[in-house]
């Protein structure tokens, strides 16, 4: 994707920016007894550059605080209403005025979730879900809303009956003809998107010897490759987006789009919670942040999605129920401290001559389990560049080959990077890889700059790391 356009500088890391590729969001849940007065929370996101928000319900306290904010929101009908609202559409139109329409536009109200992950709710609720947003869509149009707030419903991957490889994804017998065809013509016909709630920290967790945290993480690793497609993965969030993506397909709405309407992972865990930790919440979160700024927010399926992403959550909410991870997913304690540091600067953009997006992942603060296996020879969970530690710049596999070559080409050329040591017989040449060469050029680059994070960045296609990267038998240096 080409350079985008940034409308501020960013102090930190929950935002939506104008681009070529997705935005980012965050989750406002407030199941919790000690959290900050909404109007201390909306300053929280204003200062914190964010633009986008989700909801979990429509308080009104939240809506007023939101007014004038420039603070875009999605709203949540609850799962205990959707009887009544498939049921009755005058009941649905109440709603909608008394609960969207009375707050917009002051409040830039932009969707509204109705239910969420009902699949999986015990009350059996399933045949609620479609008459249910369509009376919510019919009330919008009456009020002539509709084009302005989009209608949706997040689901949870439970409702695939099969998810891997990817191209193998299809949706559980029980929904596919009854409930997701009438749902993806409803979004296709209202031109609205797929919700999806997508975690690979639970899928990590349960296959924490078989899966990669690397590849959980959004680290540079070998990639899994899915036998069905050719196509190859290198972040376990992509196979699982595609394994909805395929179900999609499999009944023909490759046109509806996907928004990740839930993704995070905890800062804490119980002792069973393999990976729940601060280290690895830093890097999740920071990675996919840095991904979807850096306009490389496609998947392997759909390459070229603009894909928007909401991070889950705001707060550590300490009334939730179940293990303790749940209590911890926030990236903001309730004093509105940060939990773990993800920042984001205004890089220099060598490879592309453009002010883009630079990004440096922070290992955050505290502990908790095991980290789980760490199998890529470059990247860490913990990385940040310091003036005193040792740091180094390696290749994001995920920048893709082509922005890869362009930023090795800047770095070896008119960068002045010392690359002699990756020329055909020199002892750095091997493997002869774009992905191996570009990590030797760009921390060469990086270390004769003094080690300035914007010296680490080449339009998305670098990053810094903390410890040692290993290139077959090659050290990068950690000098000049």
């Amino acid at each position: 994707m080409g350079p985008f356009t940034l409308s501020f500088i960013l102090s930190f890391f929950l935002l939506s920016v104008s681009s070529e590729g997705g935005s980012i969001g965050i989750n406002y849940g407030r199941v919790a007894n000690n959290l900050p007065s909404a109007s201390s929370v909306v300053q929280l996101l204003k200062t914190n550059g964010v633009t986008q928000v989700k909801l979990y319900d429509t308080d009104p306290t939240v809506l007023k605080s939101l007014a004038g904010s420039g603070i875009k929101v999605t709203v949540a009908l609850p799962n205990e209403i959707l009887s009544a609202t498939a049921t009755r559409a005058s009941y649905a139109a109440g709603w909608v005025q008394r609960n969207v329409a009375a707050f917009y536009p002051s409040t830039q109200i932009q969707a509204i979730a109705v239910g969420n992950e009902v699949f999986v709710n015990p009350k059996n609720l399933t045949s609620y879900l479609i008459p249910a947003m369509t009376n919510v869509q019919a009330a919008l149009v009456k009020l002539n809303l509709d084009k302005a707030i989009k209608v949706s419903s997040p689901i949870a991957l439970t409702a695939l009956q099969s998810s891997y490889p990817p191209s193998a994804g299809a949706f559980r017998s029980d929904l596919a003809q009854p409930v997701m065809k009438p749902m993806l013509d409803f979004l296709r016909q209202t031109g609205s998107y797929l919700m999806v709630n997508a975690y690979p920290f639970f899928a990590y967790e349960a296959n924490a010897n078989d899966i990669s945290l690397d590849y959980a993480l959004f680290r540079p690793n070998a990639g899994v490759v899915d036998p069905g497609s050719g196509l190859k993965y290198y972040s376990l969030l992509d196979a699982q987006i595609d394994a909805v993506a395929y179900a999609m397909s499999a009944l023909n709405y490759n046109d509806v789009p996907i928004v990740i309407s839930e993704t995070g992972w905890p800062s804490k865990g119980d002792a069973n919670e393999t990976g729940a930790n601060a280290n690895n919440a830093a890097a999740y979160n920071g990675n996919l942040i840095r991904r979807v700024l850096s306009g490389n927010c496609g998947t392997p399926k759909r390459p070229h999605d603009d894909i928007d992403v909401y991070l889950f959550a705001l707060f550590n909410e300490n009334q939730k129920p179940g293990p303790t991870s749940e209590r911890n997913y926030g990236m903001f304690y309730p004093n509105q401290q940060k939990v773990y540091d993800v920042e984001f600067v205004l890089g220099s953009g060598a490879s592309s001559g453009k002010g883009d997006m630079g990004w440096q992942e922070d290992g955050g603060k505290g502990n908790s389990n095991s980290t789980g296996n760490n199998k890529s020879n470059i990247g860490s969970g913990n990385v940040r560049s310091s003036s005193t530690g040792e740091t180094w710049c390696v290749a994001n596999i995920m920048a893709g080959k082509e922005k890869l070559q362009k930023a090795l080409d800047f770095a070896c050329g008119e960068g002045g990077a010392d690359c002699k040591a990756i020329q055909p017989g020199a002892g750095c040449f091997e493997p002869n890889t774009i992905e191996a060469h570009a990590s030797y050029a760009f921390n060469s680059y990086y270390q004769k700059k003094g080690r300035g994070f914007w010296t680490c960045d080449f339009g998305g296609a670098a990053y810094v790391v903390n410890r040692v990267p290993k290139i077959g038998n090659c050290d990068l240096p950690s000098s000049a």
